[in-house]
Formats: C-alpha cells, structure tokens, sequence
C-alpha cells in the first residue's frame, strides 16, 4: 500500500488570495493548531513574495519566518519555501552573492526545503541553486514549472528532470502553478522519474483554478508522487489549492495509505484564519479568487494573479469605453474584455516562445496582451507598447525561451537594434554584497543574526529601507484605512441604493489609475472640497490624478450634473473606484 503525504501550503494559500500574509503574532498563533491537526509531513511557511509583502506593512521578515518555523522544527514536521532561482525571492534577477547568501540564512532560520524554480525551465538558472543549497544544509528540491502546449510536453519535462537530477537535486516538484497541467501528462511525468530514480522524492503542487488538480493529484498517487500539496478552508479551492479532506478521502478510497485528520484542530486552524481574515487580511482578497473558472483552461493564467489582473481591467475598462463611446463604437463589458484578453493572451503566447507562465513571465504576457488590446481598439498595430522587464525575456536575457520566437517578434527587435543574448543569465548581474555591507557599516545598521539583516537589504532593497525608515508602516496604515472604507461603501451599495432610486440616471465616473484626486477649482467650494450638483458636459475635464508615472485628466463621459462626489480633494483612488456620480440629463440615441 502506498504512502501519500500531505503538505500545507500556508504561505501560498494567502498568495493566491490576496495582497498580504499573516503577521508574526498570528502564525505564532496558528502553528500550534497546524501541527495538532496531525497530517501534515511538511508546511511551505515562506518564500515567493511574503517576506517582501512583510516588509511593505512594515514588519521583520526575517522574525516572522523564525517564528513560524520554529514549532514545526521542534515537532519533527519539516518546513519548505518558494525560491524563484535567478529572481530569488523577488521579480528581477539577483546576483550571485546574493543568491547564495540567501540558503545560509534560510538554514539558520529554520527553513528545511528550498522549492527552486525558473519560470522559463533553463536549468542553468536552478543548478548553482542546488550547489548552494546543499552546502548551506538545505534539501534542494528542483521544479518543472508546469503548463500546456505542444511544446511542454511529458517527454519535454521527464528530460528537464533528468539534468537536474543529474547536477544533484534532491528532490523534484511538479509546480503546476495555473492547474492547467492535464491529469493523464502529470501521470506520466511522475511515473517516468519514480521509475528511473525510486530514491528521489516527487511532490506535486497543483492550484485549483480550472478544475484539473484533484484529477492531476489522483493520477500523480497512481503514479508513485510522495507529497502532495493541499490548502483548507476557508483559503481552499478558488484560485488556491483542492481542500486536505477532499484529497485525503479520495486517495483512502483508491487503497492509499494517508494519515487522519484530527477535525477539532482542522476546525481551530480554520476559525484562526478565519480571523486573520476578519482582522485586516480580508480587506486585501479579491472575492474573484473564491471562485473557480475554465476559463483559464485555453490562456493558461496562473491563478494567483486573478486578483491584480481584474484590477488592472477595471481601470482600462473605462478608458476604453470612454473611447468607444467617443467614436460611436459599441461600449465592452468587464466580461467581454476579460474574454478578449485571455484570447489575446492565448495568440500572442507562442509567438512569444511559449514561456511557462508563472512570476514573472505571466505577468510580462499580460501586460504585452494587455497593451495589444487597447492598441488594437485604438486602430493601432499590435506590440507597439512592451516594456523593458518583458524585452529582457524575449532578448533571452532571463534565460532560453522554451519554443521558437515569431519572425514578426524578431523583426520587431531587430527594428529596435535589439540584440538576442545567448550566454548564462547570471553572468548579467554581477555580486552586489559589498556594497550592502558598506552602506550598512555606514549607517550602523546591524547585520542580523546569520547575516540575515544583510540578506533582506540586499534582496529587497527599496523595501528594506522604507521598513527601516518606518515609511512603509505609515503607509500601510494608510492604505488600510482606504481598504476599510472601500469595502464599507461597497457594502453600503449592496443594501437598496439611494442613489440609484433617486437618481436613475446616475453613473459612476471610474478612475483609470491609481494616485491623489485633485478637482478642477470649479468644482470646489470655498474649502476646497468637491461639490454636487455641479453642471457637465462631455468631455469636460472634472479632475486630475497624479499618478506615479504623470498626471491622468478625468473627463466627463456625458452631459449631466455631479449627484455624488465620492473622493473628496488631495485623496488617494484606487484604479477602479468610483470618484464621483453623474445624472446624465439626456443619453443619446
């Protein structure tokens, strides 16, 4: 009878959710509970961007992660991270020193697995990992990074793990970071590994977003998988992962050996992170990623960034039915845009190379997609706009595209006088250490136990020192403080709108960026704020947002009066809300 264990990927199920993970105190609070609930072989408790997000609220990182592994080091169950290779645990690549610095930390700090992935599958950017990561005493578990297409296939993956096997690797993970991985491939992966090398452990990791995973994990137990990674509720299912009591009943019922659930701490680990949520946590999750969707079977989105994706949609959402409307086109709904970007997403990904798309390559895809889109309405040529993170993939200066670029991408670079590079993406970045611990002596800034202090300036610099400087703190406060409000008024739209019944007319002006609101001086009183009952007229600009990147003019979209002003003047909106109400006075035909 075969043994299948389970790991709780805490750390991703908050990922995969929202903006923020839990503080110290509060994993200090959880872990106990975790452990009681007697299943688990290992918990995920850091990595990916967690400790960067800590360091954005204005907490310790390198003390939440002491804290939280600490309990399961002294209970026997083994703790494991995300560790995102040449990007370690950012979006852009780190040096060498860097990277290496980072296993010594992670050792000391009580991390026993390090999850080491590429989000292109080059192997040259996961095996110094695996070097590093023995020699500090890490388990290095090397990752395919899973996705769907002509070239990802089951032989293209069994071939990626053989090298990295061969260069050391301990273990290997099958991340199947957008669940699109289709069961009957992931079997044959894990078979093929499990037969050419019995002594290395599998573990596959699958989220639930278009509803492959639990079909993946039944296949990947039939085929020898060691560990698999579950969530529970209530960060289960969505755009996370299949729930632990959904995965341990199905495999008992295929005549797997599986441990028991004590269901009293299940219930106690659910009602703390019921109450992370209910703190502050839940002011940052998208009620989206509650919900599972095919629609991402064909474009291949990984579902943690459904939640910054439908942000991003809101905003452009106006601006494009602002231009629709303003040359007699018919307007688009979310949902038809949505649809029109993942289509654009699922053309442009093979002329792109077919790079897997997970951080931070999922994200370069969609804003290229993104920008194709509104070039296209705008009778534009596709790919005028691709910012410079994503010219760097195409480049191959990240790593070696999977499959083949366009002729139409490479006539683009070549335009641009746009050189390709073929060399070790590592050699782009030289060591950076010394100027980190020179600036640190400087300013007498403690290196930190194990130099871990050292580590997190050198890898998160910007947000090391607005943690430092206490600016993030302050922040963050703020930032809060906005999220509650936000989600008051949305509440208060969900009981029976006033507005609405008073003013059938009404539609809402969105904001199509983020930054402070400054009103037009006509339309604020002697105080110097925003008045109602204003008188519009198409096209006339009511406010300005000073966005981090210039000033965005807001125009009225109609002929009308101001009913409801919504941000008052000098506060910050957040791209998708609401700054204000206009009564149109006559729709035209």
């Amino acid at each position: 009878m075969k043994e299948i264990k389970f790991s709780l990927v805490y750390r991703d199920m908050w990922q995969s959710s929202g903006k923020y993970v839990p503080r110290k105190d509060q994993l200090a609070k959880v872990a106990p509970a975790i452990i009681d609930m007697g299943c688990f072989a290992r918990v995920e408790t850091n990595g990916g961007a967690s400790e960067q997000v800590c360091l954005l609220y204005g907490e310790n990182p390198n003390e939440m992660v002491r804290t939280f592994t600490k309990p399961f080091n002294e209970a026997g169950i083994q703790t494991h991270m995300l560790d995102r290779g040449l990007n370690g645990l950012r979006m852009n690549p780190v040096p060498a020193d860097i990277r290496q610095l980072m296993y010594k930390v992670k050792k000391s700090q009580g991390v026993d697995i390090t999850r080491i992935f590429c989000g292109l599958n080059d192997v040259r950017n996961i095996i110094p990992s695996i070097g590093w990561a023995k020699k500090a005493g890490m388990i290095p578990q090397a990752t395919l990074c899973i996705t769907y297409s002509e070239i990802h296939t089951a032989e293209y993956y069994i071939n990626i793990a053989e090298q990295l096997i061969a260069a050391g690797a301990s273990e290997i993970c099958l991340k199947d970071m957008a669940g699109i991985g289709r069961p009957a491939t992931i079997g044959k992966i894990v078979h093929a590994i499990k037969t050419s090398h019995p002594e290395i452990p599998v573990q596959y990791h699958g989220h639930s977003g278009p509803g492959f995973s639990v079909a993946s994990m039944l296949e990947a137990a039939k085929a020898g998988v060691d560990y698999l990674d579950v969530a529970m509720e209530p960060l289960s299912w969505g755009m996370s992962h299949p729930d632990v009591i959904t995965i341990q009943a199905m495999l008992k019922d295929a005549g797997f050996k599986v441990p028991d659930i004590n269901m009293k701490a299940y219930m106690e680990v659910r009602r703390l992170t019921q109450s992370f949520i209910d703190e502050f946590l839940g002011y940052f999750i998208d009620e989206r990623n509650r919900f599972m969707t095919s629609l991402l079977v064909d474009c291949g989105l990984p579902g943690g960034m459904m939640g910054s994706l439908m942000a991003d949609l809101k905003g452009v959402h106006a601006g494009i039915n602002s231009y629709l409307k303003e040359h007699n086109k018919k307007e688009l709904s979310l949902d038809e845009l949505l649809v029109m970007l993942f289509e654009e997403v699922k053309y442009i990904w093979p002329k792109l190379g077919n790079p897997p798309l997970v951080t931070p390559f999922s994200q370069y895809v969609k804003n290229i997609a993104l920008m194709n889109i509104l070039s296209l309405i705008k009778g534009q040529p596709r790919w005028s706009v691709i910012d410079k993170n994503a010219w760097d993939m195409i480049l191959g200066k990240a790593g070696k595209l999977p499959g083949k670029l366009d002729d139409e991408i490479i006539a683009l670079a070549k335009k641009h006088n746009y050189e390709f590079y073929d060399g070790n993406p590592q050699d782009n970045y030289p060591d950076e250490l010394p100027r980190f611990i020179k600036e640190m002596e400087e300013k007498e800034w403690d290196r930190g136990k194990d130099d871990e202090e050292l580590f997190e300036f050198a890898m998160h610099e910007r947000q090391y020192r607005d943690y430092k400087s206490g600016d993030a703190k302050k922040r963050f406060e703020v930032e809060l403080e906005n999220a509650i409000k936000e989600k008051l008024n949305k509440q208060s739209i969900e009981l029976p709108d006033l507005r609405a019944l008073m003013h059938p007319n009404a539609e809402p002006v969105i904001a199509p960026a983020t930054g402070r609101v400054l009103w037009e001086l006509d339309f604020i009183d002697h105080s110097m704020e925003p008045v109602n009952e204003k008188i519009v007229h198409e096209g006339e600009i009511i406010c300005t947002i000073q966005t981090s990147y210039g000033w965005e003019p807001i125009r009225s979209f109609c002929d009308g009066r101001i009913v409801s002003v919504e941000k008052k003047q000098g506060e910050i909106v957040r791209k998708g809300q609401s700054l204000a109400y206009i009564e149109i006075s006559a729709k035209k035909e």
